[in-house]
């Protein structure tokens, strides 16, 4: 058998709908801790309405938020996989079918940069970025963590000229102080780290996308993911910016080598923290990991 068009396209479009009416699991324990540890009233009930708000919009099936983003997928391919059709075009014809029959219906937000007209279809959208899976896995990895205007408007990237531990913390502060409530925290806080300017973009990507309680492999980036929360944290901006200690629920840093200059990107995902991932197998079977 083989990964199929009609797989493809019926999957991915499955996952943008998935992601928009349902927090992951991991984040829903995330926010009840973060209710129970608030000391500031208003903070702590905005977290039980947020996590109201979650549950009613999943059983209700309805969307969690109104700003559905814009679709972004992440697709990893295992070595054994054979393909059937133009599985590229399926992740866009999905897109666009959804489009045409989603309860409720999308709002216009895919915009051309060029001249901001708004619609359901634009230039490479939906946005997806490829990758090989290590081994000689028989399955597609993909993942759906569609970008809204909250987090996505903070994103940023510098490049530094060999800087230290020190240097790369103040800038990640100096990223997320200016964002402030506006990207709509708590946050999970993505952070990139070497390799090239493109490449520390997306495993900030990666990093932001890590499922809450999995420790980092490199004892220097655990460290530094505890020393930011807790600056992050320290700053009051709390639930939507209504004060308290709950300004982000993680903090997760990638690292790569690279040269002497030394990109360090961070990214956001807002209190929603959508992500919702499957596996397409080579003999046609479907699997829903979150």
């Amino acid at each position: 058998m083989a990964v199929t068009y009609d797989l493809m396209k019926r999957v991915t479009a499955q996952l943008y709908e998935w992601s928009l009416k349902k927090i992951p699991e991991d984040t829903k324990v995330a926010l009840a801790q973060a209710e129970l540890a608030e000391t500031n009233p208003v903070g702590r009930k905005t977290l039980t309405y947020m996590i109201k708000s979650a549950s009613t919009a999943e059983r209700e099936n309805r969307f969690v938020c109104s700003d559905s983003g814009i679709p972004v997928y992440f697709v990893k391919i295992g070595t054994r996989v054979r393909f059937e059709g133009d599985i590229k075009r399926a992740i866009t014809d999905g897109f666009a079918d959804l489009c045409g029959t989603i309860d409720p219906p999308l709002l216009e937000h895919v915009t051309n940069p060029l001249t901001l007209e708004r619609g359901h279809k634009g230039k490479d959208m939906p946005i997806v970025t490829w990758d090989l899976l290590a081994g000689e896995e028989d399955y597609v990895e993909i993942t759906c963590s569609p970008k809204a205007l909250g987090s996505g408007r903070w994103a940023a990237l510098q490049i530094f000229s060999f800087p230290s531990l020190d240097t790369i913390e103040k800038y990640i502060m100096d990223c997320v102080i200016p964002a402030g409530s506006q990207a709509c925290p708590p946050l999970v806080v993505g952070v990139g780290i070497g390799g090239t300017f493109d490449y520390a973009a997306k495993i900030a990507k990666e990093a932001m996308l890590r499922p809450f309680g999995q420790r980092n492999p490199e004892p220097i980036l655990e460290e530094m993911e505890e020393r930011l929360l807790k600056a992050i944290n320290a700053t009051g901006f709390g639930p939507m910016g209504t004060g308290g200690v709950t300004t982000a629920m993680a903090v997760h840093v990638n690292y790569a080598a690279g040269h002497g200059f030394t990109p360090v990107a961070v990214t956001f995902n807002c209190w929603i923290n959508r992500r919702t991932r499957a596996r397409i197998y080579d003999d046609g079977r479907v699997e829903r990991i979150e």
